[in-house]
């Protein structure tokens, strides 16, 4: 997994083949996909979770996660209050719709290759890692989620484990759910003066609960001189009662260190 060197000519012809490829699957494909949005809440909150819209982060300007906060306001707009039937599905990018300026989208802070660049738009990967962390805890269905390459921060005050996020770019890197429930879902996210907020509402309480945990932990050096960090996820299912009827394994993760490791107690170089 050493970092690959790509020409720009390359990139803007795999961007311009992987977007185009997504909109023929969105307008010509066979999903049924969710439009209708309701101001209403269904009845009973799933599960919800928070996370700080600004952190101090070394040799970033805060200018960028200002015009962040601006970037999740206008994208929340856009999916607030969305409904997902049975048998419907929920796309990040169809829903949001492509960022530009005309819409009011500011630059922010945008990982390229594993550093930061200003780019409109920038910081709506924060919207995708919170509801991707919401949905492992329902019973719908993750059909599309994309890995961060790069582990760009150190664990400091992190409460999720590694790689438990998903990352965006329109449009062809989306975050795809699909409803395989009888009952609908509905879709709450907004932003408080700190902190941007999501909870996933239905009509009538699971027959599950979630644990989403991390297992098999190891950083490796690499015969390039880099440091890759390596972990997988499951979670637990359980019925009302607490009795566990399954682990479930969600996915591997593997990212190219971006500051020297400090290996915990409880870490080792090794799988």
């Amino acid at each position: 997994m050493q970092p690959k060197k790509r020409s720009e000519l390359r990139i803007m012809l795999g961007k311009r083949y992987y977007t185009y490829r997504r909109y023929l699957n969105w307008y010509f494909g066979s999903k049924n996909y969710a439009q209708k949005r309701e101001t209403d809440l269904l009845p009973l909150t799933v599960f919800t979770h928070q996370t700080p819209l600004i952190r101090k982060l070394r040799n970033v300007d805060m200018q960028l996660q200002y015009n962040k906060i601006k970037n999740l306001k206008l994208a929340v707009s856009n999916i607030n209050g969305i409904i997902i039937e049975p048998g419907e599905a929920f796309s990040y990018w169809r829903l949001i719709g492509k960022p530009t300026r005309a819409k009011g989208y500011l630059e922010g802070m945008v990982l390229f290759y594993g550093t930061f660049t200003p780019g409109v738009g920038g910081g709506l990967c924060q919207l995708s890692n919170l509801i991707y962390w919401m949905t492992l805890h329902t019973p719908l269905t993750i059909t599309e989620r994309h890995r961060h390459s790069f582990d760009v921060f150190p664990d400091v005050n992190r409460s999720q484990p590694f790689g438990s996020g998903a990352t965006c770019f329109y449009n062809y890197l989306d975050l795809q759910i699909r409803n395989d429930t009888e009952q609908s879902y509905q879709l709450r996210v907004y932003l408080t003066d700190k902190l941007l907020v999501g909870e996933w509402c239905t009509q009538k309480q699971p027959l599950s609960k979630y644990e989403v945990y991390e297992k098999d932990h190891w950083i490796s050096h690499e015969y390039w001189g880099g440091y890759l960090r390596h972990n997988t996820i499951y979670r637990k299912v359980s019925n009302l009662n607490g009795d566990l009827l399954d682990d479930e394994f969600i996915t591997e993760n593997h990212a190219i260190m971006m500051y020297e490791p400090f290996l915990a107690e409880g870490y080792s170089n090794a799988p």
